[in-house]
């Protein structure tokens, strides 16, 4: 199991979405430090732009304003600093041609938010155990960029 600083991504529109999923990852211990971004400019900036942290987990969500989760994922995917860093999109979309762009695309893991509120709770709980606790990531992304 790893032990490093874990440092997480979410990029999430939704008021509702992000408060739950922030209550289960700091109740659960999965998480040092959780940065929320609200659409997919957001995102991009600070993966590229004001960031010198490299999460090692991002949640992303696909229905963004100003730039769509998928152009979002293909950024991250096409960029050498970026491609390895596990992505898990987590969206209401049960369409066909979201599902398969993402993997595609390079996704990780294609979640459909469980309406109930036990079942997304527990869904986030064991996403968050598995790819922030069990999973060994890349060593490369763990650095800090310069």
């Amino acid at each position: 199991m790893n032990t490093e600083a874990i440092e997480l991504l979410l990029v999430e529109d939704n008021p509702a979405d992000e408060e739950l999923t922030l209550h289960v990852l700091e109740k659960n211990n999965l998480a040092n430090r959780i940065h929320v971004v609200r659409d997919g400019v957001e995102a991009v900036e600070f993966l590229f732009e004001n960031s010198g942290t490299i999460p090692r987990l991002i949640l992303l969500d696909l229905k963004l304003p100003r730039l769509s989760g998928l152009e979002v994922l293909a950024r991250i995917k096409q960029d050498a600093r970026t491609r390895k860093i596990p992505v898990v999109v987590l969206t209401s979309s049960r369409e066909d041609v979201d599902l398969n762009t993402c993997y595609e695309l390079g996704v990780n893991s294609y979640i459909v938010k469980p309406v109930d509120f036990i079942q997304f709770t527990e869904s986030i709980r064991q996403l968050g155990l598995y790819w922030l606790l069990f999973n060994e990531p890349a060593r490369a992304y763990n650095q800090q960029r310069a």
